[in-house]
């Protein structure tokens, strides 16, 4: 199984997020937006916050958004409004080296050790557009740690949403912050362990990247229908959300929605099992006849009003 079937996509829209401080209104009309900029291990992150024009600066139950591979903040302005106009704080971000965001840098060359802790002059390169979990794992969990000093911030009342890739992360996170009352994850990948031929070519790979023989390529050119962005597969071997799926507490309530002709993997290996291994408010939603890319267009609407549902129930 090649790593394009074994793994999932989002389907990348093209719109932009830029970070600052500027207010910007979004169809419909009564939800506005201002840009933000988070820390994540001192990694800038461009963020977006969406309220209803009617709640603006004031606390709300909060939604924070995760895109999946390959996607950015931008294609999620749709979800963020629908939240929003529903009456949620909705918070869409980049994760490091996506869109507006900053990259990791990387010395070009081998740099001996300092102990001083005072700054140098090196030469680096910023990595663009990797797909790496842990990282992923870790802005979010960033994002969450800087949304709840936010004013349009109910702190106590935190959900995650997450597509594809990032349904997974959503599970993750949930399960080690007590905080997250409510969780969805759509159409979600939960597992991306391997075995066989292609676990040992994914070893084959952290062993050339840690030998320093596998440098991390620039970002590479778009092609339609076809997964973008560098994996980092020796970074996937033990990344398996599923496992944390029993972690959840009796007070976080998780909604997991699968297409019926999810194409990209098996949902009994992935939604089923997670919904299996859930001890709290769980349900689990099957939309009939659409694949994985179906959510984000013509099967948005019987995606995001089972996802409104959830939240109305356990997060306002």
């Amino acid at each position: 199984m090649g790593i394009r079937a074994a793994l999932v996509a989002l389907a990348t829209l093209t719109m932009t997020v830029s970070a600052g401080d500027a207010q910007t209104s979004f169809s419909p009309s009564e939800v506005i937006s201002r840009r933000a900029a988070v820390s994540s291990e001192g990694i800038t992150l461009a963020a977006e916050v969406y309220q209803h024009r009617a709640q603006a600066g004031k606390p709300g139950p909060t939604i924070v958004l995760c895109h999946g591979w390959g996607g950015e903040a931008a294609g999620l302005r749709r979800q963020a409004t629908a939240f929003a106009a529903a009456g949620y704080t909705a918070i869409a971000f980049d994760y490091r080296g996506w869109g507006e965001s900053s990259g990791r840098l990387v010395a070009t060359k081998p740099q001996a050790p300092r102990r001083d802790g005072r700054p140098f002059t090196t030469e680096v390169v910023e990595l663009r557009e990797v797909v790496h979990p842990w990282e992923h794992v870790q802005d979010v969990v960033s994002v969450l740690a800087w949304a709840v000093a936010q004013p349009e911030v109910d702190a106590s009342r935190l959900g995650l949403w997450g597509t594809s890739y990032g349904g997974g992360h959503v599970l993750f996170v949930a399960a080690y912050d007590s905080r997250v009352k409510a969780v969805v994850a759509q159409v979600a990948a939960f597992d991306s362990r391997r075995t066989g031929a292609t676990l040992e070519s994914w070893r084959a790979v952290a062993t050339r990247r840690a030998k320093g023989e596998l440098p991390y390529p620039p970002p590479q050119p778009r092609v339609p229908g076809r997964l973008h962005g560098l994996a980092m597969v020796e970074h996937m071997l033990d990344y398996a959300p599923v496992e944390q799926a029993g972690l959840l507490r009796a007070d976080q309530a998780m909604l997991v929605i699968v297409a019926e002709n999810e194409e990209l993997f098996d949902n009994r290996n992935h939604g089923a099992r997670v919904h299996e291994r859930l001890q709290g408010p769980k349900s689990y939603v099957v939309i009939p006849g659409i694949t994985h890319y179906d959510v984000y267009a013509k099967a948005f609407d019987q995606a995001i009003k089972p996802a409104v549902e959830w939240y109305d129930r356990y997060l306002k």
